[in-house]
């Protein structure tokens, strides 16, 4: 079950990083169709926001296909996204390398920071491919 980490200073609005960090799982493969997403209970008693905010991100989920809410049961994944499994060879790489930026002194914004200027540089015009956040 995915497990919501909300940053109040991010600037990015509450129930938006709970849309990217669900569409994240479905990339890495933590979520499959027919996982059910932690309740809207849940996901308020581990990050204090308000059940509305969850309620509107699980919406937008559903509105995009990805989710679907059934009465009485909770709200289910319907279709994964990407191809990136969290145990793939490149994520160790990567991991690696977060490992040596980080033992550089490199902050997580500067990490971030170098991390979009090589993804623009190699995937110039996949910007939000299929994805409205």
């Amino acid at each position: 079950m995915v497990e919501y980490r909300i940053d109040r200073r991010s600037g990015v609005a509450t129930y938006v990083q709970i849309v990217q960090q669900t569409k994240q799982a479905l990339r890495l493969g933590l979520l499959r169709p027919g996982d059910k997403l932690p309740t809207a209970r849940e996901v308020v008693e581990a990050t204090a926001i308000n059940p509305n905010t969850v309620l509107k991100a699980y919406r937008e989920l559903e509105r995009e296909g990805l989710v679907e809410a059934r009465r009485g049961l909770g709200t289910f994944v319907r279709r994964s996204l990407g191809s990136a499994p969290a145990d793939s060879p490149l994520r160790a790489e990567l991991d690696a390398w977060a490992d040596r930026a980080r033992a550089a002194g490199l902050e997580r914004d500067d990490v971030a920071a170098l991390l979009t200027s090589v993804l623009d540089q190699h995937f110039p015009h996949d910007h939000g491919k299929g994805d409205t956040t």
